[in-house]
């Protein structure tokens, strides 16, 4: 009887993977546990071993397709041996079509729905059970952007997105239109709804959109109750009035690759990093703050201690007292240490530090250190050397990569000396630290000369303002200035 090959859950929390490469091909032989093909998840590729000793009768799922945990990839068995009938995954996607992690993963065909306006034959067509009348409206109009969050919704309620009025950016639908329209029960388009105030819908990327107002125009006044804030916060205009056409920003068109151009195709690793970066600032309003510090202290401790560190097994690089210096400022703003929630700010007991590894031209990748409150400045040094020599050597596990509830990014490697890091969701920030150079700088009316470094915080102005973001920050600078 044929063996079945496995989409393995490679994690607590994972959920699905993308078949990045077969090792053998259909009517080889493989042995059991003999690696079979190669598995990739939030950035990690896992070897899987064959489950079975046989002939590879029958790949069901190509290279680049992601499909969901417990799907059926392939089949092995003697050689003519039948494969049963329905072994196709049931739910899998190309990966050049994947969404944001949180969102439901779903397929073209609710996208397609809706960007296509159904034709008067295809409306008479369904059954008169399916949906209560509707009345005229206008099908000509471009309904835009629809997000798969809200195209699957359309799909199970059976929606008319036609008869929903938009209330985003340009009139585009969001999930709250469409659940407001269902809250009416009538199977009649809602009626116009007042825009609602920046702040009350944070996570429709609104708080921080460019208006009138943010360019010296003569905007619309600010409501009384409106919260004050560091940062300039623009107030949206009214809808516009009958017959207005909606301001839409179109995205420009990408021009065909001259003669002399090359295309290089999308790695699994580079679609995750840009989906990953996308969605996080199109959900968190980002605000940088960035300081200076004096890391005297720093360099000195290492050079005494590097030696006995080296001597436990330990590299003792500049990182771990980084991460030390966040865990402190952690415990000492815990807001910081949290994650945004319809239901409330989430504060996180642990305390995981995701740290930024570059994979060279492939990317990057985030290991977490789990537990980072709990590590002596020797804990965190071997860490570090293992997280980061494992990512390089592609043989973290998925679980690793995830479970961070802070990030920092070490830029200066490179020799960047600031940067504005996007936040790693559902974090509330991120650390930015710059190349530590020997500067000229003013110590008690004296010139002295000091290796200084810039560190940025990148924050979530949902949860965090200045003053909590700058307090956090600030004791970064103090611990690392008053390292002893």
């Amino acid at each position: 009887m044929a063996v079945q090959v496995i989409m393995p859950q490679l994690g607590e929390s994972v959920v699905e993977g993308t078949v990045t490469r077969w090792m053998k091909k259909e009517g080889e032989t493989v042995e059991e546990m003999e690696s079979l093909l190669e598995v990739e998840t939030d950035k990690v590729t896992t070897e899987v071993p064959s489950t079975g000793s046989g002939t590879i009768l029958k790949i069901l799922v190509p290279e680049g397709t992601t499909v969901k945990a417990g799907t059926v990839l392939a089949y092995i068995g003697e050689p003519g041996e039948a494969v049963p009938e329905g072994g196709a995954p049931a739910q899998s996607h190309a990966h050049a079509a994947a969404q944001p992690a949180e969102e439901a993963r779903i397929s073209a065909e609710p996208t397609a729905t809706v960007d296509q306006p159904a034709t008067p034959a295809q409306d008479t067509a369904r059954p008169a059970s399916s949906a209560p009348a509707q009345p005229q409206v206008d099908r000509s109009r471009d309904l835009g952007f629809i997000s798969p969050v809200v195209a699957r919704l359309a799909k199970d309620k059976n929606v008319d997105l036609y008869q929903v009025k938009g209330t985003g950016e340009g009139g585009r639908i969001t999930k709250k239109d469409v659940l407001a329209y269902l809250e009416k029960g009538s199977g009649q388009p809602a009626a116009a709804q007042p825009e609602p105030a920046a702040w009350e819908t944070p996570g429709e990327g609104d708080l921080f959109r460019p208006t009138e107002l943010m360019f010296g125009g003569k905007g619309p006044a600010m409501p009384q109750g409106a919260p004050s804030s560091q940062s300039a916060v623009p107030f949206n205009p009214p809808e516009p009035g009958p017959g207005a056409q909606p301001r839409q920003q179109p995205a420009a068109p990408t021009p065909a690759p001259a003669p002399s151009d090359r295309v290089l195709p999308h790695t699994t690793v580079r679609r995750a990093i840009a989906e990953h970066m996308l969605h996080s600032k199109h959900t968190s309003p980002h605000v940088t703050t960035v300081m200076e510090a004096d890391l005297s202290k720093i360099v000195a401790h290492r050079a005494a201690n590097k030696a006995a560190f080296a001597e436990s097994g330990a590299n003792l690089t500049f990182t771990p007292y980084f991460v030390a210096a966040a865990v402190a400022a952690l415990r000492s703003v815990p807001l910081v240490n949290s994650s945004w929630s319809d239901e409330g700010v989430v504060l996180h007991g642990a305390i995981n530090i995701g740290m930024a590894t570059s994979l060279g031209e492939e990317g990057l990748i985030v290991p977490v250190i789990k537990g980072a409150d709990g590590l002596s400045l020797l804990g965190l040094a071997r860490a570090v050397n293992d997280l980061a020599n494992r990512a390089r050597a592609r043989r973290l596990q998925p679980d690793e990569v995830r479970g961070g509830t802070f990030t920092i990014t070490n830029h200066g490697i490179s020799g960047s000396l600031f940067a504005t890091p996007i936040i790693n969701q559902p974090q509330c920030g991120i650390l930015g630290v710059g190349a530590i150079q020997k500067r000229a700088v003013v110590i008690n009316d004296a010139i002295a000369i000091r290796p200084m470094a810039y560190l940025s915080l990148t924050f979530d102005h949902r949860i965090l303002d200045g003053s909590s973001a700058d307090g956090f920050l600030q004791k970064v600078v103090e611990t690392l200035e008053n390292w002893a």
